[in-house]
């Protein structure tokens, strides 16, 4: 049986915390990590992400983090390494029932150092948010540039894949990131070519 680790009811502070592979690890409710290191090595789906807060951590994904929905937690000037994949950080409607769970969100962090692709901001302001360089890219407000982003030339299957999701992100949904080496895997172009087309696109940050 996978052993369950409940971090609920506490805070902890100015330590190192390790999610190791294996156990299903809840996050919450009412947990607050603080001037702590957070090291993740446990897969997405053993993370479960209930109500809580991490203020001033670095949190470092070991291996590659898929598909974590952090809607429910609050990250405050945290610092993030490593590489993450399909997460979403901050709040919005369709990604927590706010009937049961109190939402969360995300301010005055640090993704400069970390690969990010497919990883969605919600509700927060874009402007505290440290976001990683090129080969990384984010689409900024992409609803609000949707008309200049479709008639934008792009090469391959890009803009009928890619830029087609970020035009169509749901409501509260304010940026994504993407990995420009992994997104070109099967979109019948170039990383070279990727960049020469976003070097001219409206709001992209890279």
């Amino acid at each position: 049986m996978t052993p369950n680790i409940h971090y609920e009811k506490r805070e902890i502070v100015g330590e190192r915390l390790e999610l190791k592979k294996g156990p299903i690890y809840w996050l919450g409710p009412d947990l607050t990590v603080r001037d702590s290191t957070v090291v993740i090595s446990a897969a997405g789906r053993s993370l479960v992400p209930m109500a809580g807060q991490f203020i001033n951590c670095t949190i470092q994904a070991k291996g590659q983090l898929k598909g974590v929905v952090w809607a429910q937690m609050m990250f405050k000037g945290c610092r993030f390494k490593g590489r993450f994949r399909g997460n979403e950080f901050g709040f919005r409607e369709a990604l927590v029932d706010t009937s049961r769970f109190k939402p969360g969100g995300i301010e005055d962090c640090d993704f400069s150092e970390a690969e990010l692709h497919g990883v969605g901001f919600n509700g927060c302001d874009m402007s505290t948010i440290r976001l990683p360089r090129w080969p990384c890219f984010t689409f900024v407000d992409p609803v609000r540039h949707a008309v200049e982003l479709q008639q934008h030339s792009w090469p391959g299957r890009f803009g009928r894949v890619t830029v087609k999701v970020a035009c169509e992100s749901p409501e509260g949904s304010v940026a994504s990131t993407w990995h420009a080496p992994t997104v070109v895997e099967g979109m019948d172009t170039t990383v070279e070519e990727l960049r020469a087309a976003l070097e001219t696109a409206p709001g992209i940050f890279m």
